[in-house]
């Protein structure tokens, strides 16, 4: 049996359970990765490849699901939050999106990455560089008058009750 026939013979939940499967094994290879080059070249060096990896894949991502909801290419702050939800590790996490007006805040009271770190007695992740970018040219693929700032995010931690929090605006044209 072909390995889409394989697909089409599950049922809609055995669907979304391999695609959690999918989500956590991807997040793993995304930790195991980092944790390489961390261990023999230190967090500085894996953080700069960290940045170098999502700079690329961000883009590659956001754009695929803006093909995949059919977006237009100004898509506002509705569009983020959609393509927000429907990202690999959006399934993963404990997340909320809050729109109001022209700005749209992303808190994850959760993170899988941290979760796993301090289970591991492993420093966290700072993850706030790497954050910036991800959230930045994924919100700008959406919709080009989109900016990015981080409200909380380790090591710059503003708001204890999440794990970090990142707030979208929608720049007004002239």
């Amino acid at each position: 049996m072909k390995n889409r026939e394989v697909l089409q013979a599950l049922s809609k939940d055995e669907l979304i359970d391999l695609l959690a499967i999918y989500a956590k094994n991807w997040l793993a290879l995304d930790g195991v990765w980092f944790q390489s080059i961390e261990q023999k070249y230190g967090m500085e060096e894996a953080m700069y490849h960290d940045q170098e990896a999502w700079r690329r894949f961000t883009k590659i991502e956001a754009r695929r699901i803006r093909e995949f909801l059919k977006l237009p290419e100004r898509a506002g702050l509705e569009g983020l939050a959609q393509a927000l939800s429907l990202r690999f590790y959006a399934n993963l996490n404990q997340d909320e999106l809050l729109l109001d007006g022209n700005t749209l805040l992303y808190r994850v009271s959760e993170c899988r990455v941290q979760s796993a770190r301090t289970r591991k007695n492993m420093p966290l992740h700072p993850c706030r560089p790497v954050g910036l970018i991800e959230y930045s040219e994924f919100a700008k693929v959406i919709d080009d008058r989109i900016t990015c700032s981080c409200v909380s995010c380790y090591p710059e931690v503003q708001d204890p009750s999440c794990s970090c929090a990142w707030l979208f605006t929608l720049q007004e044209e002239p």
